[in-house]
């Protein structure tokens, strides 16, 4: 197989990596890649703890994608038996633990989402039960004795929890000596992950020498730091853009991030041998708000097509930029008279709950035909001719009552 050129391949996979241990193993590596003509095998661990991926996934689902362009092999862990024992990365406590089920299902839906960056059809994907769950007893003890828990005391998350006297589960230490037994069995030539696993990076390569194995590269990836500029993205936390959101969330969000993250979300976000995408960078600091909007749809673009990406930037200007309502809103009859503003925002599904309608309205973000709402027990009184309930920025609603009700 003819790959690109040592230095142009060095060039891609150095691009916007945290680390690289090491970059002289992984030249090696490549040129014996050129003369054999074997593809590398870069194995990706996917935990399906949530079965929906964000744009933080994406940042070491590309440096993958780049790797398979490159013409190497990608492989795709999904950690259904690991799942069971439960992450402990960047933990303060220990991780809750998946029933199989609920770890291969997840794990489905994260390869096909993972196939919106991915060439599906160049993928190689495992679910490590599949080696990990035939392992006896025995075979764990053989494990265990490879690593001392001085080692493994070393890990930031295992540190912090032990001096503050919290407890750690010896089913945790197990976590990286499973994840480490994938590299063993794949006998991988590359591992791909966030700076936060690092040292189940490390553990993969130290497992692989002690086992005879040609040790693998280890390559970390930033964390991308959420909408909201603080911390990492994460949905509980509220601050994520998620694969499977709809093109109108995806732009909206986008355009929601602080200034300072426009370059970061480019280039990490982004191919940036797109002459388009270079122009992102350009207009930063003379137009930010024009970057921020190509931005979006570039988002948006890579997840749906342009045309989505074009559709989701005229509606928004028609909402936020004109102060327009949406030209098609959903219809909902009721066979009431009137209902309390706090049941209607439930049924309608604007509010998860009673509590979140009654933040809502106290937010002053609901409006009833462009009528702020102030009054917590209001009742909306419902007519043949339909209402317009607007909730929050993004959701509109018509209301009315059932023609034929008496």
């Amino acid at each position: 197989m003819n790959f690109p050129p040592i230095k142009e391949q060095l060039e891609i996979i150095t691009n916007n990596v945290v680390e690289i241990i090491s970059v002289d193993e992984l030249e090696q590596k490549l040129r014996l890649s050129e003369k054999t003509g074997q593809p590398l095998k870069i194995k990706l661990g996917a935990d399906p703890s949530r079965p929906d991926l964000h744009l933080g996934h994406s940042v070491v689902l590309r440096k993958l994608r780049e790797f398979q362009n490159l013409g190497h092999q990608a492989i795709l862990i999904i950690g259904d038996f690991t799942a069971m024992i439960g992450d402990p990365s960047g933990k303060s406590k220990t991780r809750p633990q998946l029933s199989a089920e609920e770890a291969r299902e997840n794990g489905k839906s994260y390869f096909e989402q993972a196939s919106k960056i991915l060439d599906p059809a160049k993928t190689t994907i495992c679910y490590n039960a599949d080696w990990l769950g035939s392992m006896g007893f025995a075979d764990v003890v053989r494990l265990a004795s490879h690593y001392t828990v001085a080692r493994m005391l070393e890990r930031d998350d295992f540190e912090r929890r032990y001096r503050s006297q919290e407890p750690i589960s010896i089913h945790e230490f197990l976590y990286p000596l499973a994840q480490g037994m994938d590299s063993v069995h794949l006998k991988n030539d590359v591992e791909l992950g966030g700076t936060d696993q690092k040292f189940n990076l490390l553990v993969g390569r130290d497992l692989q020498r002690e086992y005879g194995i040609t040790p693998q590269v280890c390559i970390t990836m930033p964390l991308l730091v959420g909408t909201g500029g603080g911390e990492k993205m994460s949905k509980s936390l509220g601050n994520a853009i998620c694969f499977n959101d709809s093109p109108d969330d995806m732009y909206g969000k986008a355009l929601s991030i602080p200034d300072l993250l426009i370059q970061t979300y480019t280039k990490l976000l982004l191919p940036l041998r797109e002459l388009s995408v270079c122009k992102i960078l350009d207009d930063i600091n003379d137009n930010p708000r024009n970057a921020k909007r190509s931005l979006a749809r570039h988002l948006v673009a890579s997840y749906y097509s342009k045309e989505e990406a074009d559709a989701a930037e005229s509606r928004f200007d028609h909402l936020f930029v004109h102060k327009k309502a949406p030209d098609s809103i959903e219809l909902f009859e009721f066979d009431l008279p009137s209902i309390p503003l706090i049941d209607l925002l439930v049924d309608l599904g604007a509010a998860t709950s009673k509590s979140d309608a009654r933040r809502m309205i106290q937010q002053k973000s609901v409006l009833i035909d462009e009528r702020k709402i102030e009054e917590i027990t209001e009742n909306i009184e419902l007519n043949i001719v339909p209402k317009t309930v607007r909730a929050g920025k993004r959701k509109f609603f018509k209301v009315a009552i059932k023609k034929d009700f008496e």
